[in-house]
């Protein structure tokens, strides 16, 4: 969502994905700060098996590293009757990491882009998807118009996104900590998109028939500073064009005791990941229209005497 204001620094974004690429000493491998990736993409590919259509040619927006070809290419009889996907990422290094699919279930291609610049032909795809990757974006109607744009009629579009709940008990007791201890707060969490918005933002970007639903994902941890290296090894950490750059680091002591307090339970932390799912097409003569005001033949009272 943007007003011409930039909530995200890009260039801040891409400087954490390709950091969170090259792992830490003594610490798993990138691969294994997918977890959450890997299972909205899965909650994805059952999506997309709901939709009894074929989608040849598909885009994968934000690609990072290809956990939605992976969880495709995983699934008995995979859904879509997808040929080829189209993976497109900002980050090198992160493209880097994707790996090439033992099965011969489809092509895939690689282009690198940032999601706001996409390099699509106009009406060249059956199918883009995206996984938690568009919530970085500053121009989010803009993003979705140029993917409706490189749609054929009748083409689809099925996303996923971080919405508003996201990390709430992070930002709580961050919000406890800075005020105790700074008599202010700054934000340490990204502002996200709530459910209330995502339908207007796709019909403003021209899409028809947009369904939009949401569930929460509980991930848990042993403490706060485990979550937050975490999030840092996804490249989900914070970039927040004003954020403060330097936070004392009784401030941080001091949310982690609240976290614990307020959340913890048997030593583990919960923490939310709240995942919007969005489903639109790209506008066609052939699609259902909702029937104009007024034109009903029968009132609803009468339907109820």
């Amino acid at each position: 969502m943007s007003n011409g204001a930039k909530v995200f620094n890009s260039g801040v974004k891409l400087i954490q994905r390709a950091n969170a690429m090259r792992g830490v000493p003594g610490h798993p491998p990138p691969p294994f700060f997918d977890y959450l990736r890997n299972e909205v993409s899965s909650r994805l590919v059952e999506r997309l098996r709901d939709i009894k259509r074929s989608f040849p040619i598909c885009a994968d927006i934000g690609a990072t590293t290809g956990s939605f070809a992976r969880a495709l290419a995983s699934t008995e009889d995979p859904p879509g009757g997808i040929q080829t996907i189209i993976q497109v990422e900002s980050c090198r290094e992160m493209q880097e990491l994707c790996p090439s699919l033992k099965q011969n279930v489809f092509e895939l291609h690689r282009i690198q882009a940032h999601e706001e610049m996409l390099p699509l032909a106009p009406r060249s795809l059956d199918l883009v998807v995206s996984v938690l990757s568009l919530h970085w974006v500053n121009d989010l109607p803009g993003a979705l118009t140029q993917i409706r744009r490189a749609l054929k009629p009748d083409g689809c579009f099925i996303g996923a996104l971080l919405g508003g709940d996201t990390l709430q008990e992070l930002r709580s007791a961050l919000i406890l900590a800075e005020q105790e201890r700074c008599g202010g707060i700054s934000p340490h969490v990204s502002p996200m998109a709530h459910l209330r918005d995502c339908g207007m933002v796709l019909q403003r970007a021209g899409f028809a028939l947009p369904t939009i639903d949401q569930d929460k994902i509980l991930c848990p941890y042993p403490d706060m500073f485990t979550l937050m290296h975490h999030l840092q090894a996804m490249g989900e950490n914070n970039a927040i064009s004003d954020r403060r750059m330097h936070v004392p680091r009784d401030v941080f002591i001091a949310a982690a005791a609240a976290y614990e307090a307020l959340y913890g339970k048997d030593g583990i932390l919960p923490a939310t990941f709240n995942v919007i799912y969005l489903i639109a097409w790209s506008p066609d003569p052939s699609q259902m229209k909702p029937a104009q005001a007024g034109s009903a033949d029968q009132s609803i009272k009468e339907m109820f005497q």
